[in-house]
């Protein structure tokens, strides 16, 4: 065997097992949450668990009702999916197809820098500037909201929306702009009927990454959405999510009791939830790809 082709097996064998690896780690991991939040159903009815209306967890008898925590990630999430996604996705156009060269890589160089800041310190930011401007202009009690949740996520999902689906467009064959140019096609024609298209999986991925990132960001949605326990009826009121509950609760807990087990459900509530984006998004692309 030539020093080449050594080194391609090599490499090959090395892509091989990480993938292994990953898969293995995804399965340990289900196998803990499994192990630990599973123990919670001895006592405690998989209905009134994902249908009760009430998180009182240390309370006489405990109640351990997650619908509302449930409803208070679905509000924040599809709140910020509204925001960023048509966002996103037009900044990613005007990158990809309008900018000039020079204005591209500053922006696209922008972008790089805003995902790189720790959603903490964005959490911070909207507790000072974002959570007053929405108490006051809406006139509401508090600006701890929902809506203040999903404003702060939606600015945090757009830096992957944005970069995933500007390399998707960037990446569709010229020839294609071309040709459609060529049958007569305007330049925003030729965008709408023939880029978007094409890139439509790498868009549908983008939409997807951006959406789990939302599904499961922590620390900002704690520090901005007012953490009530309660069910939702508008954006306007205060929420609390999923991954919030396990942040704030977790270190309180007695290790093995009910309240501990009933976190790490919680945590398989948040596997499947991602699981089932995944799915929908594998099944989006080889949909658009066929």
């Amino acid at each position: 065997m030539s020093l080449k082709n050594f080194k391609e097996a090599l490499i090959e064998k090395i892509i091989f097992l990480s993938g292994i690896a990953s898969i293995i780690l995804v399965i340990l991991i289900f196998i803990f949450l499994a192990k630990e939040g599973l123990s919670l159903f001895k006592s405690v009815h998989l209905g009134d668990f994902l249908l009760g209306r009430r998180w009182h967890p240390i309370s006489e008898p405990p109640q351990f009702g997650v619908l509302p925590l449930i409803l208070g990630s679905l509000f924040v999430t599809l709140g910020a999916a509204v925001i960023s996604v048509p966002m996103g996705i037009a900044s990613a156009i005007y990158i990809a197809e309008v900018a000039p060269p020079r204005m591209k890589e500053i922006l696209k160089s922008g972008i790089e820098l805003l995902a790189a800041i720790p959603s903490v310190v964005l959490g911070f930011i909207g507790m000072t500037t974002l959570v007053p401007f929405v108490k006051h202009h809406l006139n509401l009690p508090t600006g701890l909201t929902a809506f203040s949740g999903s404003v702060m996520l939606a600015f945090m999902a757009m830096p992957t929306i944005v970069s995933i689906a500007e390399d998707a467009l960037t990446a569709v064959p010229q020839k294609y702009k071309e040709a459609a140019l060529a049958l007569g096609a305007t330049r925003w024609q030729a965008i709408h009927r023939v880029i978007l298209r094409a890139a439509s999986s790498g868009i549908v991925a983008a939409v997807m990454l951006g959406i789990g990132r939302v599904v499961g960001e922590t620390m900002a949605v704690m520090m901005i959405t007012g953490n009530a326990v309660r069910m939702p009826t508008s954006l306007f009121q205060p929420v609390r999510t999923l991954t919030a509950t396990i942040a704030a609760e977790m270190g309180e807990t007695v290790r093995g009791s009910a309240h501990y087990h009933a976190l790490f459900a919680i945590g398989i509530v948040l596997f499947v939830i991602t699981f089932v984006i995944n799915l929908i998004a594998d099944w989006a692309v080889h949909r658009k790809l066929k």
